[in-house]
């Protein structure tokens, strides 16, 4: 059985183009997001970028790229990425996903849906029953770090550990939450 795309929802009390910005941005998107230790554009490559991920001393690399983005008349944003990773250490080895910024009453709702393929056969599979949770709490997590930095002005190096809390965030899609119309 092929394993769930990830999914993280959480509603930001700030403005479309001020969460476009903190997100789009690889300087001030590392910042917030546990994920990427560096997230680096690549010269002469508009929309390219490398990122590295550390985890116990152990760092992984991979590229990535911008594939679309799109404005919406209901003023709503959506931004296409697809990335992937030769380096023998990342478990993950293509994947894409989507950031989509709907505006609300109070904010910005912000969804991200991704997926990826493992390495390692039946071993990378095997691994990935940990490292797919795990990386979708690290995802809702990074979601709650945004989130507090744009509502309270807190930047992410001064916010204690304990502050952010992946609870905060959704984690199941619309079409599978009970008494939701799909």
């Amino acid at each position: 059985m092929r394993p769930k795309a990830l999914y993280v929802e959480t509603v930001i009390r700030t403005d479309l183009d001020t969460l476009w910005r903190h997100t789009q941005d690889p300087d001030l998107h590392r910042r917030w997001d546990l994920r990427f230790a560096d997230i680096s554009p690549l010269a002469g490559r508009d929309g390219h970028f490398r990122y590295a991920s550390r985890f116990l001393r152990v760092t992984v690399t991979g590229v990535g790229v911008s594939a679309a983005s799109r404005a919406w008349p209901d003023g709503s944003r959506t931004s296409v990425l697809r990335f992937a990773s030769a380096d023998p250490l990342s478990l993950i080895s293509t994947g894409a996903g989507y950031w989509r910024y709907t505006p609300v009453g109070d904010g910005v709702r912000f969804v991200t849906g991704f997926d990826y393929g493992t390495r390692w056969g039946r071993f990378g599979r095997l691994a990935d029953q940990v490292f797919r949770p795990a990386f979708g709490w690290m995802t809702a997590w990074s979601f709650d770090r945004l989130r507090l930095w744009l509502e309270t002005g807190t930047p992410p190096e001064d916010q204690p550990l304990t502050a952010p809390s992946a609870a905060r965030c959704v984690r199941t899609p619309p079409r599978d939450r009970i008494g939701v119309p799909a």
